[in-house]
């Protein structure tokens, strides 16, 4: 069973929400938080693994509540969602580099909803590769220069290629046909570069791609 935490200040959208997250039959909403605070305090008390987490809240944002689970070691396993009235709100990209596994807009089909929840805890890829092409394009615009290519000393060539693939927003489906290797392989290379980088979740990489130069804007296409 997933376990869901909602976090939005707004009583309707957890509400319309919880009813759609309830009736599925793997998935229930373990609580419900108004605020960044009463958030960050269910979340270390029930340990959901996932999160809703609406960007802007009173007491503590979304952002600096995300900041907070995904700084504290015991809350690894917990998957943080940022949820958004914009696709490219200016908040998301720091809050991708903070640690948050994605981000939805509100108004997504509830379709999409369902499918980002179960494939965040699954460790797939929960933006679609059209959306994170547009979140890479600008992240890239705002990051600085790229840093040294160094950090990725860890990896093997192939696990390179991964990672470039990654952060060009294929899934692990796509790499798969690319590398024409199964796709249980290309997700074993996706979990090993993800140890060896020490990144929570796939966002990470995409991350960590462009901030050492891996992947670069020009090659979205």
């Amino acid at each position: 069973m997933i376990r869901v935490l909602l976090a939005d200040d707004q009583s309707l959208v957890r509400a319309g929400f919880r009813a759609l997250l309830d009736a599925q039959p793997d998935i229930e909403v373990a609580a419900e938080a108004a605020d960044g605070e009463e958030a960050v305090r269910a979340i270390r008390e029930l340990r959901p693994d996932v999160v809703l987490m609406d960007i802007r809240m009173p007491l503590l944002d979304g952002l600096a509540a995300t900041r907070r689970v995904t700084g504290d070691p015991a809350l690894t396993e917990v998957k943080v969602v940022m949820l958004t009235t914009f696709e490219l709100d200016e908040y998301v990209f720091e809050a991708i580099r903070s640690g948050a596994s994605g981000f939805l807009v509100k108004d997504t089909e509830p379709e999409e909803l369902l499918r980002a929840v179960r494939a965040v805890v699954a460790g797939d890829a929960l933006l679609s590769p059209g959306v994170t092409r547009r979140l890479i394009a600008e992240f890239a615009a705002r990051s600085k220069e790229p840093a040294a290519a160094g950090a990725l000393t860890p990896l093997t060539e192939r696990e390179r290629e991964v990672m470039a693939l990654v952060g060009m927003g294929l899934s692990n489906e796509e790499i798969a046909r690319r590398l024409v290797v199964s796709p249980l392989t290309a997700k074993t290379h996706v979990s090993r570069t993800m140890v060896k980088l020490g990144a929570r979740d796939r966002a990470q990489l995409v991350v960590l791609a462009y901030e050492s130069g891996l992947v670069r804007p020009g090659w979205l296409g």
